[in-house]
């Protein structure tokens, strides 16, 4: 039986202050004292959604992939969230999947907000990564993707688990809770959807509603409005026996991306 061990953290965010933010989450972290296999944090967890992208970015080799490395290796799993960096002379809005040896994979937002302006200052990323641990295919994405079930669909069963990161304003809370369990549903898969609390630079206001769901729909972990260090627990085994009583999966249509530009 393979389970999978997941710490989220809803929390604030310090506006565009990475140095507070590295300090306040490690130390918030500090308090974990069961082994976990994955520590989920935030889209932007350094700085908010911010699109001040010129003074906040970070190239690749940057304090935060280093922070992000010690405590990977201090918690002997992977930590995962988003942070802005630049590369070759364009801005990312990027998921990094870090690894306690120090390697790592990357995810570029593919879905840019447009009411945000986020297409005006980030680029936007053009292919779909897909992680393993522990027996799981884990298809991390950011925030906005969301919305968009064809980059989500479940393809030939490609992945087990869904993984948002987000800074989701309480104004459309009722899509995200909605859009989750229907994701997972639709996918059959486990959905960890993790997002921040608290008001950012634009007094925009955050109410987490950080959430776990199972393929059938149920909650395993919801946390709505407080800060939320939680550690729970999925199952592969019962993942696999969902699909095998509910062969869904099978009767999916099958498609290809084609649109996808560099």
């Amino acid at each position: 039986m393979s389970l999978l061990k997941i710490t989220t953290f809803q929390t604030y965010l310090f506006w565009e202050n990475i140095d507070k933010n590295l300090q306040n989450i490690g130390l918030r972290l500090s308090s974990i004292r069961e082994k976990t296999d994955i520590i989920v944090l935030p889209e932007m967890f350094t700085t908010g959604f911010s699109m001040n992208a010129t003074h906040l970015a970070e190239p690749m080799e940057g304090r935060t992939m280093q922070w992000m490395h010690d405590q990977a290796r201090k918690f002997d799993c992977v930590v995962t969230g988003s942070i802005i960096i630049k590369e070759r002379g364009s801005y990312f809005n990027r998921l990094i999947w870090m690894r306690q040896d120090g390697s790592y994979e990357k995810y570029d937002k593919r879905h840019l907000f447009g009411l945000g302006k986020e297409d005006d200052i980030y680029k936007a990323g053009n292919t779909k990564l897909f992680v393993e641990l522990k027996g799981w295919t884990i298809f991390p994405a950011i925030c906005y993707d969301l919305r968009f079930p064809v980059w989500l669909r479940n393809n030939n069963i490609e992945y087990d688990m869904l993984l948002i990161v987000a800074n989701w304003p309480e104004r459309r809370s009722l899509h995200w809770r909605t859009l989750i369990p229907a994701r997972a549903i639709e996918n059959q898969v486990y959905v960890v959807a993790v997002n921040r609390v608290g008001h950012d630079g634009n007094e925009v206001y955050h109410s987490g509603d950080s959430m776990c769901i199972d393929p059938s729909g149920n909650v395993v972990y919801y946390k709505p409005n407080d800060d939320d260090l939680y550690t729970f627990t999925i199952s592969k085994e019962a993942l696999e026996k969902n699909r095998r009583a509910f062969p869904f999966l099978k009767d999916a249509d099958g498609f290809k991306l084609l649109d996808l530009m560099d």
